[in-house]
């Protein structure tokens, strides 16, 4: 339950800020001339004189307040300390540059009533525009979202997962240590945050008002590191990963066996059977101290037993394969126990996952949310 004396104010609007002098008074004029029940939020990390405009604003409205860091410099690390100062059970993130329209936080919150505990405004749904980036940032954006999608499976039903635009309540993230790098905060609240609901509302991302943007090359090699160091926290995320270079190590073991067989002239059957075996004693053992090293829902002769009945299917199939394509569709012997290898390591992991290392304690997935144009 929220303590009804906690805050004076239901919404805490966070702006991180760094040279953006042009822009901190409109902003805060366009929030005020629609909204009145919030507290906002400036972290600025400035080397011009952008602190005095905050400074005056702070005399001017008793709801803004701001922070001037001298020895720190960040955009995801401004937004962490903005979230140490809100006192409301609520929090926006947008920018100082006007580029996310500050009237869409009256949609937002309307959507935090409607049972959200994430928001999103999103240019990429029915209703949406990102016409305010140009030609080379949109692929610099589009860049960015896919690959986020590609390294962590929380991003995947988002369509708008790096936006610097969101709202959620602030139960997402208590207890839960934030470890930010460079510009992309709502992809480390998404990654390890916790949350039922998204939603995603349209929004027409417009051209900055003044001042210059603050993208650079740093900037997105911190958003590579902060994807690698998200993946390395995610057991579910980097399982893939593992499984798949256990799986490379399990292909060259049998290939090499494989090989040495066929080369003494054993048939490429009894060939193909024996190095699968080998493979699966040796993939079993670095499946369940790497992959699957987090989940030991019962004893290891069980996990093993259950391994070995899915791995001899998995063989099965692969000599089925082996032998289809070379006795029937003529295939040289090497490709042809390579896709039939292939199409082992698929049945295999589905059903290492679901049977062999299931573990009920990983996260449900959220429900996403997309509102229509209208609303």
């Amino acid at each position: 339950m929220k303590d009804e004396n906690s805050s004076p104010y239901t919404l805490s609007i966070i702006i991180p800020t760094y040279n953006e002098k042009k822009n901190v008074l409109h902003v805060a004029e366009q929030i005020r001339s629609i909204l009145t029940n919030y507290e906002l939020i400036f972290v600025d990390d400035s080397n011009d004189n952008t602190p005095e405009f905050l400074e005056y604003l702070t005399t001017i409205d008793l709801r803004v307040k701001y922070e001037h860091r001298q020895n720190e410099r960040g955009l995801g690390t401004a937004v962490v300390r903005g979230f140490e100062l809100a006192t409301c059970d609520i929090i926006a993130v947008l920018d100082a540059d006007l580029q996310h329209p500050p009237e869409t936080l009256v949609t937002m919150l309307k959507a935090i009533e409607d049972g959200a505990d994430i928001v999103i405004p999103s240019r990429f749904i029915s209703g949406g525009n990102d016409g305010g980036l140009n030609p080379a940032r949109k692929i610099i954006s589009a860049t960015a979202r896919y690959l986020g999608k590609a390294f962590l499976s929380k991003l995947r039903p988002i369509s708008d997962a790096t936006s610097g635009f969101f709202m959620f309540r602030k139960e997402v993230i208590q207890g839960i240590g934030l470890k930010p790098i460079g510009w992309k905060i709502l992809i480390e609240i998404l990654a390890r945050g916790k949350y039922h609901q998204v939603t995603e509302i349209p929004y027409h991302f417009q051209a900055r008002a003044a001042g210059d943007s603050k993208m650079s090359g740093k900037e997105q090699l911190n958003y590579l590191r902060h994807l690698f160091l998200l993946l390395k926290d995610s057991p579910e995320d980097r399982r893939f990963y593992c499984f798949a270079l256990v799986g490379l190590s399990g292909v060259f073991v049998n290939m090499f066996i494989y090989y040495i067989l066929t080369t003494f002239r054993v048939e490429v059957r009894t060939a193909g059977l024996i190095s699968g075996f080998a493979a699966m004693l040796l993939n079993f053992v670095l499946n369940d101290k790497i992959t699957w090293a987090n989940v030991k829902n019962n004893a290891i002769w069980i996990r093993g037993m259950k391994y070995i009945i899915t791995s001899l299917i998995g063989i099965g199939i692969n000599v089925s394969v082996l032998g289809l394509l070379y006795y029937k569709l003529q295939f040289h012997h090497l490709t042809a126990n390579f896709i039939g290898i292939l199409s082992a390591v698929a049945w295999n992991y589905s059903i290492n996952c679901i049977w062999t290392w299931r573990s009920n304690r990983e996260n449900p997935k959220a429900v996403v949310v997309r509102w229509p144009a209208r609303i």
